[in-house]
């Protein structure tokens, strides 16, 4: 009689021993999984920046890898870069005003093909004959398999006299190059090796 009973208890304590061995697991792998699921929730709160609507309420900014948008800023550069380049008054200052903000975002090459038309007289011709001048882009074709990127810029250049309108095929050719972004140069490239590959009468329409 004793022997059994000594065995129940026995047998009471491996069950004993098997439960806490059981729920010391269970309670290891909770544990284990709430760590994990709270270091999760913890770098998805770092992907978002909350900013301050004019000092009122809080909006959710969803933070985005930098690299996503080069493409696009690739794009918008070059478009501003040829906006202020090719966009002409008659107005001597509001010539050189667009020259020096097109200059700081390209290098030396768009500076020497703004010298070369200048030393030709184009400008002085521009202001004298009363011209407007204005580009529309067609399209900005930047390759970014290779580094420097290499872009081609197809556009419509259209000069406005008072006499008629001639309209222009425009295509640029460039490289991109990563550089620092600022107030002037928001995107954060630069043009090297800028040129006109193609810049030709398509159409005169008289006024």
């Amino acid at each position: 009689m004793e022997f059994k009973t000594l065995r129940n208890i026995e047998n009471s304590f491996r069950q004993i021993r098997l439960y806490a061995i059981v729920f010391a697991v269970l309670c290891t792998g909770v544990a284990g999984y709430a760590v994990w699921k709270s270091y999760s929730f913890a770098e998805q709160q770092r992907q978002k920046i909350y900013v301050l609507d004019n000092g009122k309420s809080l909006m959710l900014a969803l933070a985005q890898d930098a690299s996503i948008n080069r493409p696009v800023e690739a794009r918008e550069h070059v478009r501003r870069f040829h906006e202020l380049f090719f966009t002409l008054a008659p107005d001597k200052n509001a010539i050189e005003s667009n020259m020096k903000r097109a200059f700081n975002l390209a290098d030396k090459s768009a500076f020497d093909y703004y010298k070369d038309l200048s030393e030709k007289g184009y400008y002085n011709r521009i202001i004298s004959g009363n011209v407007q001048q204005r580009i529309e882009i067609d399209s900005v074709s930047c390759s970014f398999e290779t580094y420097p990127y290499s872009v081609h810029t197809y556009a419509k250049q259209f000069i406005i006299r008072s006499s008629n309108v001639t309209k222009r095929n425009l295509v640029t050719s460039c490289f991109l190059v990563n550089s620092v972004r600022s107030d002037n140069n928001p995107q954060g490239f630069n043009i090297e090796k800028f040129a006109v590959t193609e810049n030709r009468d398509i159409e005169v329409v008289k006024r």
